[in-house]
Formats: structure tokens, sequence, C-alpha cells
């Protein structure tokens, strides 16, 4: 998976055209993160490329996006919950160090997870999980992203 659209994950998805878009949310878009080495990591973009930080957005959609990074937790959970019996639970993070755009993490966690990092932040994990490209998201990873797809339509319809 490789492209422009990397450059401009927002204005790809508003066009229709970033491959890592699982649904369109209320507040913007649940995409499935590029690396897997915690299969199901996604992100939550929000749909104004210019919004730098939550507090950009006016009240109303603030709690939008908020609603959406829930949805997409418990979308995540449910899946990897179904996908893996070491599912142990989900963080969510909204942090904008590096990218300037808002976004949330929703990173899964595994009881599989190496015993010095499993209670820790996941970027603390080596450099080289981030890059290897034995977890970077392909076709292997078409069931989770169904799994997690289907589960946003389950909550989306409740």
């Amino acid at each position: 998976m490789t492209g422009d659209w990397r450059m401009d994950r927002i204005g790809a998805a508003l066009r229709g055209h970033n491959p890592t878009v699982l649904r369109r949310l209320e507040s913007g878009f649940a995409v499935i993160g590029d690396v897997q080495f915690l299969p199901g990591y996604s992100v939550l973009l929000a749909d104004e490329p210019d919004v730098q930080r939550l507090s950009d957005l006016p009240r109303a959609k603030r709690l939008s996006f908020l609603s959406d990074m829930d949805q997409l937790g418990e979308a995540v959970e449910r899946a990897c919950q179904r996908l893996d019996s070491d599912f142990r639970r989900v963080n969510l993070e909204i942090l904008g160090n590096t990218d300037p755009f808002l976004h949330a993490h929703v990173w899964p966690r595994f009881e599989w997870e190496p015993a010095e990092l499993v209670g820790k932040p996941v970027w603390l994990y080596p450099r080289d999980r981030w890059s290897d490209e034995r977890f970077g998201l392909g076709p292997q990873h078409d069931v989770l992203r169904d799994a997690i797809s289907s589960e946003l339509d389950r909550l989306t319809l409740s």
C-alpha cells in the first residue's frame, strides 16, 4: 500500500482514495492502521484536514468526534475479542505530537504481548515493529478489516 494518499490521508479519504478507510462516521473516518503488530490497530481521522486539535472544533463537533472515537474503540474491542482469545483491552489516545491533524489512536492490547511491554504505552515498542514489512497492512488483514467494519455497522444500527 503505497502512494500519495499517505501525504494527505484526510483529503484522500474525503475523495474516496484512502484505502485504509473502514467506514465514514459522523465526524470523520474510521481507518485501519498502516501497521498491525497489534492486530486491529485503528485510527479515527477528523474530516476537517485543517483541524489540528480537539479544541479547534466547536463543542458539538468535539462531542461527535469523541463519540465516534468511542464507537471505533468498541468496534475494535468486539472484533478483537471474537478473533483472539488473548485480547485484553483497548487503549484510546489523542496525542497530536507528530501529525498536524486531529486523529485518535485505537490500540488493542493482548496477553501475548512481551511482558516488559504489555502494561506500557504502545509507543515504547521497538522501532522495528513500526517498519517491519511483516506487520504492514495487507490482504492478510482482510478478515480483521471486515470484522471491525461489521462491528461499526452493528453499532451504527443500535
